[in-house]
């Protein structure tokens, strides 16, 4: 998402992938098992690290690292070419706002179909009970969710190309890296936002049974939302949003320096 000219592709899709490593070194805490019993996300960091170890914080975080290279590698790449070919249509010579959303989210989109079998198996990982079990499961289960979830998350990438405008023009690196910071966390803020109901649902879907005979209370996608809001109430839909926001948020400032200093490098390189 650097001003300058872009770079091919295979600079982009590298880029993103180095970033999206450092982001997920930088922000990962994995997830603990009995939820409900959690008063809040400090007493949930107390009884993990005492029930069960500080290393149980981390459970699950080699899936999040393979997930986040090919991952952000795509965010990047697709969101360039798919930038290319909205202006061409649209006759446009720069970016705008509303190309930045329509980009985003086309990229998120693309992105959602080489990230599903790394999430689910994230998720398994992370769950105590079934940890074992699913080692080598790459089902594709959860991709149109996945895809909605991705598609809101990017949305906010209109979001970064009007704080952007909104800061004073950097002349300096260290005010392009401090434009950039801002300007991730207040997307990655807006997208977590966005997204988190979705992403609630996709995790309910992801983790029901799957029995002979019987439709599963998790469904699809709006279908499982109208479930959580009826019986539980519109926050619900929320769960986790505190810890999620706090790591989302300021990662999606890492995600934009790191992106930037790499294709700034990668510039360097090609002189």
């Amino acid at each position: 998402m650097s001003q300058e000219k872009p770079l091919p592709f295979i600079y982009q899709f590298g880029a993103g992938a180095i970033a999206g490593v450092s982001e997920a070194n930088l922000g990962y805490t994995g997830k603990g098992v009995g939820a409900d019993s959690y008063n809040g996300m400090l007493d949930c960091f107390q009884k993990i690290v005492r029930n069960e170890g500080f290393s149980r914080l981390y459970r699950g975080i080699s899936a999040p690292i393979m997930m986040e290279a090919p991952k952000r590698a795509t965010k990047f790449a697709a969101n360039d070419e798919w930038g290319k070919i909205y202006r061409k249509a649209f006759g446009a010579e720069k970016m705008t706002q509303s190309l930045s959303i329509l980009t985003g989210a086309s990229a998120g989109a693309t992105e959602s179909f080489v990230v599903v079998p790394f999430e689910l198996v994230k998720i398994r990982l992370q769950d105590k009970t079934s940890a074992g079990r699913y080692t080598a499961e790459f089902k594709r289960r959860g991709v149109a969710l996945r895809a909605w979830t991705v598609m809101l998350t990017y949305c906010s990438f209109g979001c970064i190309f009007q704080v952007r405008g909104l800061l004073p023009k950097a002349e300096t690196k260290k005010a392009q890296i401090t434009n950039d910071i801002l300007a991730g966390t207040v997307g990655g803020t807006v997208g977590t936002i966005l997204n988190t109901p979705m992403d609630v649902v996709k995790s309910r879907i992801q983790n029901s049974p799957k029995v002979a005979g019987h439709v599963p209370k998790y469904n699809w996608a709006w279908g499982a939302c109208g479930t959580v809001m009826k019986e539980e109430g519109f926050g619900a839909l929320y769960k986790g949003f505190l810890p999620k926001v706090l790591r989302l948020g300021p990662g999606g400032g890492i995600l934009l320096v790191v992106f930037t200093g790499v294709m700034d490098f990668f510039r360097t390189m090609r002189g």
